[in-house]
């Protein structure tokens, strides 16, 4: 049983050397090797000061990277360059103590992600001023509604986490910014998660190396992980034909009322099938393409079965109308959840019934198990 602790660093000179001798006094009395691994890309003495560490400390090894910058690309070099069967990522700038590497290591005996969490009990981001917890709660609320295996993990932008060699092993991995965690959680191979919670330190000594291009970089990464995941896609995929069908049904609408002169609920009614019919080609060929049923007489179900799915979602928001109606309240408020609620609820109906019994399940859609840990059992 042996460990890498991956450590990108930049200009972080003050503090390479605490953080490896805290790492070593947390270790001594490990029943298991490590290393420590820094991959750096600073600018100022750091590469010197890491070259006479690594020459200190047997387990200290490094990186100087001249072409390359950037935490997450230095992570996934990290990743390449391991040798431990169990690897654990941390900032240099002590805001992750080390203390808790025992318990990660214990935890991933019967986990494939570790992840320490400053908002489970007993977790605390207190290290962060108030324009930092409010950018790192946008952050992750972003993250968690836009990428679904991110919505059961409480810190899925964190920086600090461990994991089995085997939850990247083969996977391409292609950060954009500084959250590698969330890179890992969408792509990686694994079933199990468990948090544990931590408090988050104040920085000591060095610069915070958070800027708006990080941001921006941020929100990019989070469109690159939603291409990147096929039940995501599927979602934001079934959204867009649903709002392009809205405007098929006004147009078929008009052209049965103007030209054909059919009477206004004739026309409605065609209208929304002439609609239903577009949705489902587009459904069918394009957001489930792939998951077309084997079984002839199973396929032929597939459309009345959409549009049953869809009947009962608009039946929901009619419901939703009809409550804000009785109540007083504002009936476009109604309207508008309703429609959100039977668009979510279409969609999983439709993906677990109308187009399930497919082959083409992916790795980052088996069942995930999130489980978090009390601080009283930290002991």
């Amino acid at each position: 049983m042996n460990l890498t602790i991956v450590i990108p660093t930049y200009n972080e000179k003050d503090n390479v050397c605490i953080i490896a001798e805290k790492i070593k006094n947390v270790l001594k009395q490990s029943s298991f090797s490590y290393e420590i691994l820094f991959v750096d890309d600073s600018s100022d003495d750091t590469p010197v000061i890491l070259d006479n560490l690594s020459h200190e400390l047997p387990e200290v090894r490094y990186l100087h990277r001249t072409e390359a910058r950037g935490l997450g690309s230095a992570v996934v070099e990290g990743f390449r360059l391991a040798k431990g069967d169990y690897i654990i990522v941390m900032d240099a700038d002590l805001q992750h103590p080390p203390d808790l590497i025992p318990l990660i290591m214990k935890r991933l005996s019967t986990a494939d992600i570790v992840i320490p969490s400053r908002f489970i009990d007993g977790g605390s981001d207190g290290g962060l001023n108030l324009f930092r917890k409010l950018v790192s709660w946008t952050a992750r609320i972003i993250g968690r509604v836009s990428i679904r295996r991110l919505r059961d993990i409480s810190d899925c932008t964190g920086g600090y986490f461990g994991l089995c060699r085997a939850v990247i092993k083969d996977v391409s991995l292609n950060p954009i910014g500084w959250k590698i965690l969330m890179e890992v959680l969408v792509k990686g191979t694994y079933n199990t998660v468990h948090e544990i919670p931590y408090s988050f330190n104040a920085r000591d000594a060095g610069e915070s190396k958070m800027s708006l291009k990080e941001q921006w970089n941020y929100l990019r990464h989070i469109l690159s992980l939603v291409s990147s995941s096929p039940e995501d896609r599927r979602f934001y995929s079934f959204c867009m034909v649903g709002s392009l069908g809205v405007l098929v049904n006004l147009a078929a609408l008009g052209i049965l009322l103007g030209i054909f002169k059919i009477s206004g609920l004739g026309a409605s009614i065609g209208a929304s099938l002439i609609a239903m019919v577009h949705n489902f080609w587009w459904n069918d060929n394009v957001t489930w393409k792939g998951f077309k049923h084997p079984v002839l007489w199973r396929r032929a179900l597939q459309f009345p079965q959409f549009v049953l799915v869809c009947g009962l979602g608009i039946a929901v928001t009619a419901l939703f109308a009809r409550v804000f109606l009785s109540f007083g309240w504002n009936i476009y408020l109604g309207q508008f959840i309703g429609i959100a609620v039977s668009t979510y609820w279409s969609f999983l109906a439709n993906n677990r019934w109308t187009w399930s019994g497919s082959t083409c399940q992916t790795g980052n859609e088996r069942k995930l198990v999130v489980t978090q840990e009390y601080i009283s059992k930290l002991s």
